[in-house]
């Protein structure tokens, strides 16, 4: 059977790394990060990702793989994340996956959907057009083409757009019927805070970003040759400095517009863990997501995290031939 895992989810600010670390205290744990951001090499600040001093005390999976102008899809992290997976087990630690990008989730914990070969030469002109649409554009093409499209950046809708051409049906179509089993048998930890709260603390961490040197960031990365349009800065936060780099936004109106983005941002993801965390599978049956009030000191929601844990894999754990 496929071991229960931890699957700590919530939007954007509400404390998932520091839960981990305070679990990390107790037991030896690894993290994997699913977070569409965090993926990428050079983009530091402006996604929150954990500093190297971190690292080293807890071990973080899902960091740094790509380069800023390549693109990553939630079927690759779902077969990276299956490694990582055996991996942090055979070394004796605990996995806990800390999840911010609700598809990632959703392909390790669902598994994937088994694409249909591609014609090389329809793609290559399939992607030549869409490369050219502007934002709007896109999302309003893939909402045409696929009645389901959760919404997202550049490359989630690319990526909608391709399917259906290519195929003739809509990616949610092959997500939900042509899936394999997936890899995760997810215990799903929902961390939330009132939104006054969590609006507090995005600002807060929004003007962090800007004093540890965001706007350094960018220009370094535009400086070294990565695109504006590339995949890894079509993120929140790294738009906005984009466009003001480009004379397109005000450098008094930056900070404003970071916040109210990233507000944006975390209220989608919070509408997407509310109504698309499936409760139940064929296989495992009754899945079980706990909501957690996050205002709780990180050490204090981690040895509750602990006490729930023992619980539930006592009363998983098969019967003996001696037990009554």
């Amino acid at each position: 059977m496929i071991p229960l895992t931890p699957v700590i989810v919530g939007p954007t600010g509400v404390g998932k790394t520091d839960v981990a670390v305070a679990l990390a205290a107790w037991f030896p744990v690894t993290v994997i990060s699913a977070d569409a951001r965090q993926i990428y090499r050079g983009l530091d600040i402006g996604t929150a990702k954990p500093d190297q001093d971190l690292q080293a005390r807890v071990p973080h999976e899902g960091l740094d793989l790509v380069a800023p102008g390549e693109r990553y899809s939630a079927g690759r992290f779902a077969r990276d994340a299956a490694g990582w997976l055996v991996r942090a087990r055979a070394a004796g630690r605990w996995p806990v996956i800390l999840g911010g990008t609700g598809l990632y989730v959703r392909a390790l914990v669902e598994g994937l959907f088994r694409e249909p070969p591609f014609d090389p030469e329809r793609r290559d002109r399939v992607r030549t057009w869409t490369e050219r649409l502007a934002a709007p554009d896109l999302a309003r093409w893939a909402g045409r083409l696929d009645a389901r499209f959760p919404g997202g950046g550049r490359q989630r809708a690319a990526r909608a757009i391709e399917v259906a051409l290519l195929t003739g049906r809509s990616l949610s179509w092959w997500q939900h019927a042509a899936r394999d089993t997936g890899a995760v048998r997810p215990w799903y930890i929902h961390l939330t805070l009132p939104r006054d709260a969590l609006h507090r603390r995005l600002a807060a961490r929004v003007d962090a970003m800007v004093r540890a040197g965001f706007v350094r960031e960018v220009e370094r990365l535009l400086a070294a040759g990565v695109a504006p349009d590339a995949p890894g800065l079509d993120g929140v936060g790294y738009r906005e400095v984009v466009a003001m780099l480009q004379g397109r936004l005000p450098d008094v109106a930056l900070r404003d517009a970071i916040v109210v983005a990233t507000r944006r941002y975390a209220k989608r993801q919070e509408t997407w863990f509310r109504n698309q965390l499936r409760t139940r599978d064929a296989v495992h049956g009754e899945r079980e997501i706990w909501t957690l009030d996050a205002t709780e000191n990180p050490n204090v929601l981690a040895a509750t995290i602990l006490e729930r844990w023992t619980d539930l894999t006592a009363r998983r754990a098969p019967r003996t031939a001696h037990s009554s």
